[in-house]
């Protein structure tokens, strides 16, 4: 499976360098609504890849390689993941830095974290529906779940954030370490049904 995430990402690499790019430089603007959006438009790098399969006839030529279906579905999470993670990294690292000199730039740590969290659930929400119905036909919905699930991210904290004693803002524990909890249950969910529905299509 490390031969599939390397051929995603020098795919992505060789083809998206930009979009890579406008990750990295919205992942490390001061501000909680670049850094977040930044780390949430890690999540879709793998459709990007998927599309690039899918135009390649890829998922064909797989299927007489020794490749397991878990081996394909898991690939495309691993790079949303790594994707994820390395905007979030940059993100904390930038704000930590950013915090020694500007006294509120601490409060964006969190939602930087719930931004990490949102991706999470974007991606395991929205990679079975490329699964099944492709990138083609599966991007609108995709960019419909998208919205709604950063809307949906967007007005709980808005209606879950408190006023600290020091003037600033926090996000709550319950709403802190609930996020995790759903993208986790949401993922562990949607891997076995990505495989069932990408043997279903390729199979």
């Amino acid at each position: 499976m490390r031969a599939l995430i390397l051929k995603d990402l020098y795919v992505l690499w060789k083809q998206t360098r930009f979009l890579l790019l406008f990750v990295l430089v919205f992942s490390a603007i001061p501000g909680a609504t670049y850094t977040a959006f930044g780390v949430i438009y890690a999540a879709i790098l793998p459709y990007t890849a998927l599309a690039y399969d899918e135009r390649s006839k890829w998922p064909q030529l797989a299927a007489m390689l020794p490749y397991s279906d878990r081996d394909m579905v898991l690939s495309k999470f691993a790079v949303g993941w790594l994707a994820i993670g390395g905007a979030t990294v940059i993100s904390l690292a930038i704000h930590g830095v950013f915090s020694l000199f500007v006294e509120d730039a601490a409060s964006d740590l969190p939602v930087v974290l719930m931004g990490a969290c949102t991706g999470l659930c974007i991606l395991a929400i929205t990679l079975p529906l490329m699964f099944r119905f492709g990138v083609e036909k599966g991007r609108l919905m995709m960019f419909l779940i998208i919205f709604l699930v950063c809307a949906s991210a967007g007005a709980l904290g808005s209606v879950s954030v408190q006023l600290a004693p020091d003037g600033g803002y926090y996000l709550p524990m319950e709403l802190t370490l609930a996020l995790p909890i759903i993208a986790l249950v949401l993922t562990a969910l949607s891997l076995p049904l990505s495989i069932r529905l990408y043997r279903h299509r390729w199979r």
